[in-house]
């Protein structure tokens, strides 16, 4: 078992602890705990594909598992990857449903992935994988069944050709089954930037039932580790609304002013290709490692990158006031324990960075709907349900006296337990 599945499987046998005094049929309970730390299906086998010209064909190893669909239809990504494991896809089947649970919409949650190199492959060979693999699952997926999108390495392009596969195999037009689409086949606005601006309306929603950070927003220092799309469009928006963005970073190197940088220029500095580490500098900015930029005093630490970011190596040099995660699993459970104690807020990563399933969520009612939104119902709607939610583990948070990870393993638990044993599952 892997460190990521051991995290997620850990995460709720945690909140389990918490969550057993609100059940008195303990038998009960515990069967739906044991049902959940186990998938519902693991669907896996192998695709072969033609190698180019040479007529040679390549065999890959392909995933899709299914966790749990109490609260809805399975939703959840694929991912191309050389790393991509059974257990990988496992636990983050297992976060998907956590997540779409913290965020109060109609999912349940799945996971899919090809242990594949992409960038060794022709387009054409891409081509064909993705639409092969969509042939594969084509019975176990569907509209109202399981909802797959872009994870690492796929995006719009490969679900398009996912859903030309799966709609020839069925017969019909089922724009609904994939999501992460391009607008011209159904794609939602709003949903390139919807994880971004998901963050920085947990922010907002944040600051607003902190009385201490009460103030101008300028006040407000953020430092973001990570400047891929997460943290380019949180850093953007954050920007905008008149926070002081004083740190970001790419794998190459941080960048730090502390009066505060000009997000717009390094945007279009990464746009033509650049490396952080080559950015020309001005006066009073200044290069500064990833690790550097971790440990800055800052109000808002967001790492936005990589998982493990913040472990019992570097816990005890964070000086940021509260941490917002927005990369997946960013903070490890010793340290998450630790900044705790220490009286540090960590935000966690299945709210803070659930605005992209959320709106993938809006493409499929769209979808299902033949009627589509604007940008400005996309993101009024996500904010809504992103507040909603954020106030919900904030009250348990509080009345419980717990951090926010567990407040909100706790809810989202909760909230698949109930609709597991109002279907009579347990």
């Amino acid at each position: 078992m892997n460190a990521m599945l051991q995290a997620a499987l850990g995460q709720i046998k945690d909140s389990s602890v918490v969550l057993s005094d609100d059940y008195q049929d303990k038998k009960r309970f515990k069967k739906a705990i044991e049902a959940i730390l186990t998938p519902e299906k693991i669907i896996k086998g192998k695709i072969t594909i033609k190698a180019g010209s040479s007529g040679k064909r390549k065999t890959f190893q392909v995933f899709r598992i299914e966790h749990n669909d109490a609260r809805g239809p399975f939703k959840g990504g694929i991912r191309f990857h050389p790393d991509v494991s059974e257990d990988e896809v496992r636990a983050l089947s297992t976060l998907m449903s956590l997540k779409c649970a913290v965020a109060g919409i109609p999912y349940g949650g799945g996971k899919g992935g090809i242990i594949v190199d992409p960038s060794k492959l022709t387009r054409e060979e891409l081509k064909e994988l993705s639409m092969e693999y969509a042939k594969f699952i084509a019975p176990y997926i569907g509209p109202w069944k399981d909802v797959p999108a872009p994870d690492v390495n796929t995006d719009g392009q490969i679900m398009s050709w996912m859903l030309e596969a799966y709609e020839k195999k069925i017969g019909m037009e089922s724009p609904a089954t994939f999501t992460g689409k391009p607008l011209e086949l159904g794609g939602s606005l709003g949903r390139t930037e919807a994880t971004g601006q998901g963050g920085v309306y947990v922010l907002d929603a944040y600051l607003k039932r902190n009385s201490k950070f009460q103030g101008p927003n300028s006040k407000i220092t953020i430092a973001v580790q990570g400047f891929g799309n997460v943290g380019y469009y949180f850093a953007t928006i954050a920007s905008e609304l008149g926070f002081k963005v004083v740190a970001v970073s790419d794998s190459s190197s941080g960048i730090y002013n502390p009066k505060g940088l000009d997000i717009k220029a390094l945007g279009e500095f990464k746009d033509k290709g650049g490396s952080f580490k080559n950015y020309p500098l001005k006066s009073g900015t200044k290069l500064i490692t990833n690790s550097e930029l971790l440990e800055l005093p800052v109000t808002f630490l967001v790492p936005a990158a990589l998982e493990n970011a913040i472990t019992k190596d570097n816990m005890e040099k964070i000086s940021a006031e509260v941490v917002l995660e927005m990369a997946n699993g960013p903070t490890t459970t010793e340290a998450d324990t630790y900044l705790f104690e220490k009286g540090i807020d960590v935000i966690p990563d299945i709210l803070s960075n659930s605005g992209g399933v959320t709106v993938s969520y809006f493409e499929w009612v769209q979808n299902l709907n033949g009627y589509y939104w604007t940008k400005e119902k996309v993101n009024e709607e996500l904010k809504n349900i992103i507040t909603k939610a954020f106030m919900d583990i904030d009250k348990i948070k509080k009345e419980k006296r717990i951090s926010y990870r567990r407040a909100a393993n706790y809810l989202s638990l909760k909230r698949i337990i109930d609709a597991m044993m109002l279907r009579g599952r347990v």
